[in-house]
């Protein structure tokens, strides 16, 4: 017999400059979840568009939290979950859209097995092709890897064939946080995503630091959503590499041996000065002197 589901659900979306996708998202979430299982908070990084005035005028039951500056990620969904009262948090980008209510498969997933710490549910591309949306651990092999699967996916046989991988649940390294549901007495006890993350890397981390609690994190193809990859920083490409790097050289340095810090380090020093070499991109030096000085 299943468990009676519980209204303790927390939507926690973090939004920064998002007006023009921002209603499809919320509309999507007033149709298909109900009001009475779940509670959604928006947290505004100090957005410059009219993403507030479409809060207050069109989705006056949300929760919303005015941040006085740009947080990031990981900080802003922090500021969300300390708002929270739900004893599930549903992590979602902005640049997502529900199609159906996927809460009720999320809850029972969580309620069946206390070690599960965090779930992915399936992600789709606007055109309802499988988006990769779970990794390996993050490392030099992981990161290779992830990189040749995601370069596999490029080309549809090999993506059905990823997909065929995955149509059932799976116990997974990491799951991207676009979509990402979690127990907010773990998220609570983690402290949260590390907030010397700005943006990438820090679902990461926090999957990582979930697995060394002993939790497990599966992936569900049995429920999906839509997710409009990398909206939020295409129109500042160059300086999101900046800060990919920035990341991911401090998640190297947090969590993994040092030969693959090193490793990373030369190998990033001589790719970024080969590109600037070729390309006069002040951004590669920029990531070359990153490197170098970081401590």
């Amino acid at each position: 017999m299943k468990k009676q589901l519980i209204n303790s659900v927390s939507v926690i979306l973090v939004n920064y400059n998002g007006a023009d996708i921002l209603p499809n998202c919320l509309n999507s979430l007033e149709e298909f979840l109900p009001k009475d299982n779940c509670e959604i908070i928006l947290v505004d990084n100090n957005s410059q568009d009219n993403s507030i005035c479409i809060v207050d005028d069109k989705f006056s039951n949300i929760k919303l939290i005015k941040l006085p500056e740009n947080v990031g990620f990981g900080a802003g969904n922090n500021a969300g979950a300390k708002l929270a009262t739900g004893e599930f948090l549903f992590l979602l980008n902005t640049d997502t859209v529900l199609i159906s209510n996927i809460l009720p498969h999320l809850i029972e997933l969580m309620q069946a097995d206390p070690q599960v710490g965090i779930i992915g549910p399936k992600l789709l591309n606007p055109d309802d092709s499988l988006q990769i949306s779970f990794s390996p651990e993050i490392g030099i092999k992981g990161e290779f890897k992830a990189k040749k699967m995601h370069k596999n996916a490029q080309n549809k046989n090999n993506l059905n064939i990823i997909e065929q991988a995955f149509q059932e649940i799976k116990e997974v390294d990491i799951v991207v946080g676009a979509a990402f549901f979690i127990r907010a007495d773990l998220f609570n006890f983690l402290g949260g995503f590390d907030e010397k993350f700005f943006l990438y890397f820090e679902e990461s981390d926090l999957c990582q630091r979930v697995r060394n609690e002993g939790y497990k994190i599966i992936y569900t193809p049995h429920v999906s959503l839509i997710h409009i990859r990398g909206h939020s920083v295409k129109k500042i490409f160059n300086k999101m590499s900046v800060e990919y790097r920035r990341s991911q050289i401090y998640y190297y340095h947090k969590h993994r041996p040092m030969w693959e810090i090193l490793t990373l380090r030369i190998y990033l020093i001589f790719k970024f000065l080969y590109e600037y070499l070729k390309t006069s991109n002040p951004y590669s030096l920029e990531i070359i002197k990153l490197i170098l000085m970081y401590k």
